[in-house]
């Protein structure tokens, strides 16, 4: 059994790309400034960032491959205009492509995208579309809300977003929605924003009817989905409310949840109310919890470890560990089929 970690950040990325990015919203604000040139990272500095951080607990904690993308906190879609974001986008997917260059059997990328509040969703397109056919991801990260906080762009299921999957389905690639940095003081970042998002894009597909128009688009709803599995019934009964057909018909054929809960309780909670099929491991690592759990003295962030002490078959933990993320990603399964795997 391969252990899939399907949610990997950059987070450890060598201070040239932070340096750069500084440089490029100082220019953005000062165009008299200099304008700063795409940033030198050798092969080195990939490998001691790698090495030291997620290959190092990749092993230590049992892990075989994980599903990398750019730094999510970092995306800020909200900074900027189209044009950084394109440029930021760009070089941010490139490095990832050198790391699972370097590390092919440890990490497959999926992309970040170069939204921005009010901008055409055609460098989107475009970007996920460079990054499947020529970078050779096997996914994306999708932002529902670009503005960082404030939530001015139209719904998951509004048909400005509908080229984006039309795209997706002809890539048979599927998104990840991943909110950024929040810039709005009422939201903390990874404590409020993220889980928000989480918690409102389920809602949004519980009102549409996207999935009528796009029957094979896979979305991963992150960290758990939310506050989804803990309220279950809510959401089953607004979908009784608002005239939807039940959950498992309406949405649970398309949208999946990781595993990025960092206590025992909580999985538990996660694999007894949502089917085990629609469980995706993941550990976010190193990403937005670092630290020792006083209780337990590990990390919260050792996901596997929680995973591993579910009371589920051997059979659902396979499922949970591999063949869900291998059904999910058909770009993955390809490439771990092509690798006798």
């Amino acid at each position: 059994m391969l252990i899939i970690d399907c949610h990997g950040h950059y987070t450890t990325a060598p201070a040239a790309l932070t340096t750069f990015r500084d440089a490029q919203l100082a220019h953005f604000k000062s165009p008299n400034s200099t304008a700063p040139t795409t940033p030198v990272i050798s092969d080195d500095e990939i490998r001691e960032s790698i090495d030291k951080n997620q290959l190092k607990l990749q092993m230590e904690r049992g892990a075989d491959i994980t599903i990398f993308s750019p730094r999510a906190s970092t995306m800020a879609h909200h900074l900027g205009n189209e044009a950084i974001s394109t440029a930021w986008t760009r070089i941010c997917n490139d490095l990832i492509k050198r790391v699972t260059d370097l590390y092919p059997a440890n990490f497959v990328g999926v992309c970040q995208l170069p939204q921005a509040p009010g901008a055409s969703i055609r460098g989107s397109i475009a970007e996920l579309d460079r990054c499947v056919t020529e970078l050779g991801f096997i996914g994306c990260n999708l932002n529902p809300d670009p503005s960082g906080g404030h939530w001015n762009s139209p719904p998951l299921t509004d048909r400005y977003w509908y080229p984006f999957y039309e795209k997706m389905v002809e890539l048979d690639v599927p998104a990840m929605v991943h909110v950024s940095s929040s810039c709005n003081p009422n939201f903390h970042a990874t404590g409020a924003h993220y889980i928000n998002a989480d918690t409102t894009a389920f809602m949004q597909f519980i009102e549409g009817d996207l999935f009528k128009d796009f029957p094979t688009l896979r979305f991963i709803i992150p960290h758990g989905g939310g506050a989804v599995p803990y309220h279950w019934g809510r959401y089953r009964g607004l979908a009784d409310m608002l005239k939807r057909p039940p959950l498992p018909e309406h949405v649970m054929k398309n949208v999946f949840f990781d595993t990025c809960v960092y206590h025992q309780p909580g999985i538990d909670l996660l694999a007894k109310v949502i089917d085990v099929d629609n469980i995706l491991f993941g550990s976010e690592m190193v990403g937005a919890v670092r630290g020792i759990d006083p209780q337990t003295g590990y990390y919260f962030d050792d996901t596997k470890r929680y995973v591993d002490a579910l009371p589920v078959s051997a059979t659902d933990k396979h499922k949970i560990f591999e063949l869900n993320a291998r059904r999910v990603f058909p770009r993955l399964n390809a490439l771990l089929k092509g690798r006798g795997l």
